[in-house]
């Protein structure tokens, strides 16, 4: 049985990764999917493959960090499905993130995306949710967002945001019918850890799983924190 059959969910950073996976298994319960991210033709391959599987998908390539393109996105998803039930918080940057380096460009750039396209995201996918008293937010966070090590400092900063962004949500949408679902992967095997190569990873599959098991709950269930990590 497709679950989510007749909801229309947006995931941003879908054209590789964990973002990609989350489409696929989102669109195999029965969502249609929109898929949104900087990269034009990779995005639209990922859209081509849902569509060859007999799902929906539209590629919309939507650059996070600004908050008209964002707005554009989720107008885009509305006007093309009607409404928007499930908007994931993927797209990411993963870079130098020392403060003793002080790689001022790439903090601004983790800023820009991990934490300020977040906000951009639910900003403009919010008040129709709350006009229709449902839908479901999920923040893809990291375990960075739990633990800092002396290489992740900014990086960590950025998630640890994510997880004060969910967390406030749970609260400010309370008994709205707006869900909020905050998700921390461990070491994931994807093109932003390829250069990590010392240590167990997860599929991005086992986070696209996590998602689809909170949106899936019942309308009372709230599923607000789940962290997954490799064995």
């Amino acid at each position: 049985m497709k679950k989510l059959l007749g909801k229309t969910a947006i995931i941003t950073g879908a054209s590789s990764g964990i973002g990609a996976a989350i489409a696929r298994e989102l669109a195999s319960a029965g969502a249609n999917v929109v898929l949104a991210a900087r990269r034009a033709q990779p995005l639209i391959e990922q859209a081509d493959e849902i569509k060859a599987s007999g799902s929906v998908a539209l590629a919309v390539p939507t650059n996070m960090a600004v908050k008209e393109e964002v707005e554009q996105l989720v107008k885009q998803a509305a006007e093309h499905f009607g409404h928007v039930d499930i908007f994931v918080n993927n797209a990411g940057q993963m870079l130098s993130a020392q403060v003793t380096k002080g790689e001022v460009e790439d903090w601004e750039r983790m800023i820009d995306v991990n934490v300020k396209g977040v906000l951009y995201g639910i900003n403009a996918v919010l008040p129709a949710m709350l006009t229709r008293s449902e839908g479901h937010l999920v923040n893809i966070a990291s375990v960075s967002g739990h633990e800092v090590t002396k290489t992740s400092t900014v990086y960590s900063a950025t998630k640890f945001a994510v997880r004060a962004i969910s967390q406030g949500l749970e609260k400010e949408l309370a008994r709205t019918g707006v869900r909020v679902t905050n998700i921390s992967p461990g070491m994931v095997d994807t093109p932003l850890s390829n250069t990590i190569t010392d240590r167990q990873k997860l599929a991005a599959e086992d986070i696209a799983k996590a998602v689809v098991y909170a949106v899936t709950q019942p309308d009372y269930v709230n599923v607000n924190e789940i962290t997954v990590r490799p064995v």
